[in-house]
C-alpha cells in the first residue's frame, strides 16, 4: 500500500509540475489586447496566497510523517493557487513593453522556482527515504517562497518605472567599472589612475575596502603609455556616467511636467533609449577589460566608435521628446570630446607600437 501511495504522489507531482511549466511558457507570449488588464496589486495579493499555502506545507512537517492523503490534498491546493497566480501575472502584462514584461517574468519565475523546490523536496522525500531532517529543511524552503512573494511588492508595475530602474542599473554598472579603472596603478609607483589631489581625497576609502592592499591587483604594472590610455578611458566612463544621469534627469523632468501615458510613442522612445544605454554599458565593460596589460587597442577603438554612435542616436531620440534637455545635450558633447581624446591616445600608441616593431625588424636584418 505504501509503495502505491508513493507512486501516486510522484505521478501527481509530475503532472502538476508539467502543467505549471506549460502555463509558464504562456507568459513568454504577449497577451492579446482583448485580454482584460490585471492590476499588479492583484498579483501581489495572489502571491500572498501562494506564501500562505507554503506555510501550510511547512506545518505538515512540524510533527511526525503526515498521511499521504493530506500531502496530496495539500499539493493540489498549492499548485491550483500557483496556477491562478500565473494566470493573473499574464493578465498584468497587457500593455507592458519588453522591459516591464521582463521584470514581471523574472519576479514570477522566482516564485515558481522556489515553489518547485519546496514541493519537490517534500513530496519526493516523503515518497523516498523520509527523515526527520526534512523538518529542518522545510522552513528554509518556505522562507525562500516568502522572499520571492515579498519581492513582488518591489516589482515595477508600469513601463516607465521599469525602464527607469533599468537605466539606473546601467549607471550602477558603469560606476563599478569606473571604480575599478581608478584602482589601476603604474608599474613604478603607488598612485592610482586619478591625479594626486583626487587620490589624497580617496586614500582612506581605498584602504578601507582593501582595493590597494599589498599583494597586488591585476593591472598594477601599467607602463606610462598604458596609464595615459587608462586615464583617458576613465574620462570616457566618467562622462558616460554623466550621460546616463542627465538622461534620467531629463526623462524625470518631462514626466513630472507633462505626465505622459504609460504607453505609446513615449514609452517606445524610452525603450530605445534604454537599449542604447545598455549597449553603451556593454562597450564600457569592454573598455574596462581591455585596460589590463597587454592592452587591446583595436578592440578599444571599436568600442569607442560604437559608444560615439550610441551618443548620436541617443541625442536624436531625446530631440523627438520635445523637452528641455540642455544639460543632457551638454553631456553628449562632453562624452564625445572624451572619446576623441582617447582615440588620439590610442592612435598615438598604435603608431608608436608600429614604429617600434619596424625598427626591431630593421635591427634584426
Amino acid at each position: 500500500m505504501g509503495k502505491a501511495e508513493n507512486e501516486r504522489l510522484n505521478q501527481a507531482l509530475t503532472t502538476y509540475l508539467n502543467t505549471i511549466h506549460e502555463t509558464l511558457q504562456v507568459l513568454d507570449q504577449t497577451p492579446g489586447s482583448s485580454l482584460d488588464k490585471v492590476a499588479w496589486n492583484e498579483v501581489v495579493k495572489m502571491g500572498d496566497k501562494v506564501y500562505w499555502q507554503a506555510t501550510v506545507v511547512g506545518m505538515l512537517w512540524t510533527g511526525e510523517k503526515p498521511e499521504a492523503k493530506a500531502v496530496q490534498e495539500n499539493m493540489a491546493t498549492y499548485f491550483n493557487t500557483l496556477q491562478g497566480f500565473l494566470l493573473l501575472s499574464h493578465g498584468s502584462r497587457v500593455g507592458a513593453g519588453p522591459t516591464l514584461s521582463s521584470s514581471i517574468y523574472a519576479s514570477v519565475k522566482q516564485v515558481v522556482d522556489s515553489s518547485f523546490r519546496l514541493m519537490m523536496e517534500t513530496v519526493t522525500s516523503y515518497a523516498g527515504s523520509w527523515t526527520k531532517d526534512l523538518k529542518l529543511l522545510v522552513p528554509q524552503l518556505v522562507g525562500a517562497v516568502w522572499e520571492a512573494c515579498s519581492a513582488l511588492k518591489k516589482t515595477p508595475s508600469t513601463n516607465i518605472t521599469a525602464i527607469g530602474r533599468a537605466l539606473t542599473q546601467v549607471a550602477v554598472s558603469m560606476k563599478d567599472v569606473l571604480r575599478e579603472m581608478k584602482e589601476l596603478k603604474p608599474e613604478s609607483g603607488n598612485l592610482t589612475v586619478t591625479e594626486d589631489a583626487e587620490a589624497e581625497g580617496g586614500t582612506q576609502e581605498e584602504e578601507d575596502d582593501g582595493s590597494l592592499s599589498d599583494g597586488g591587483n591585476l593591472g598594477n604594472d601599467l607602463s606610462p603609455e598604458e596609464m595615459k590610455i587608462a586615464e583617458s578611458a576613465t574620462g570616457v566612463v566618467s562622462n558616460a556616467l554623466v550621460f546616463i544621469k542627465e538622461l534620467v534627469r531629463t526623462i524625470t523632468g518631462l514626466i513630472k511636467l507633462e505626465k505622459p501615458d504609460d504607453s505609446g510613442n513615449f514609452v517606445d522612445a524610452l525603450e530605445k533609449l534604454l537599449t542604447l544605454c545598455q549597449g553603451m554599458g556593454e562597450q564600457i565593460d569592454e573598455l574596462g577589460a581591455c585596460l589590463y596589460p597587454p592592452q587591446e587597442l583595436p578592440v578599444m577603438k571599436t568600442a569607442l566608435d560604437k559608444i560615439s554612435k550610441q551618443v548620436d542616436e541617443g541625442r536624436k531620440e531625446v530631440e523627438t521628446l520635445n523637452c528641455s534637455a540642455e544639460a543632457f545635450f551638454q553631456s553628449c558633447n562632453s562624452l564625445k570630446s572624451s572619446i576623441r581624446l582617447m582615440e588620439t591616445e590610442l592612435d598615438s600608441s598604435m603608431t608608436a607600437d608600429i614604429e617600434a616593431k619596424m625598427q626591431s625588424i630593421s635591427v634584426d636584418n
